[in-house]
């Protein structure tokens, strides 16, 4: 199986742990360019890697995403909040948390309440900060 990527087909599945930035094949030859030190480094920095995949593994994926969504959540507000409030750039993190919740209702466990007070909470916040901007 493969996975689309901007720079080609990368094979996906058990056992694979594609670099998007790498060409195909040359991650032999790159280790192989590595002093023993950056080899050490390479290698444990993969095994660290292949750590973080299992636990994602063995999350369920609505703990995952809700995890992202209060990083989109944070984006929005950040914008909110700045002193020069960016409201654009806010209206897309709130439209992008808004797709989250609402798009996946009822799929995204425990989370889905407070996920849906916070998009609550940063509607009313957009509306009083563009409300006091004129």
């Amino acid at each position: 199986m493969s996975l689309w990527t901007p720079d080609g087909e990368r094979p996906v599945g058990p056992g694979t742990t594609p670099d998007p930035a790498a060409p195909e094949g040359s991650e032999d030859a790159f280790a192989e360019d590595l002093s023993p030190e950056d080899r050490a480094q390479l290698e444990a920095m993969q095994a660290e890697l292949e750590q973080v995949r299992r636990e994602l593994l063995a999350a369920p994926a609505s703990v995952v995403i809700a995890n992202h969504a209060m990083g989109v959540y944070e984006l929005a507000a950040i914008h909110l909040t700045a002193p020069e409030p960016r409201l654009h750039e806010a209206v897309l993190a709130i439209d992008a948390l808004a797709a989250l919740v609402e798009g996946l209702e009822s799929r995204l466990g425990e989370a889905e309440a407070t996920l849906r007070e916070a998009l609550s909470q940063l509607r009313a916040a957009y509306l009083e900060v563009s409300k006091a901007r004129g």
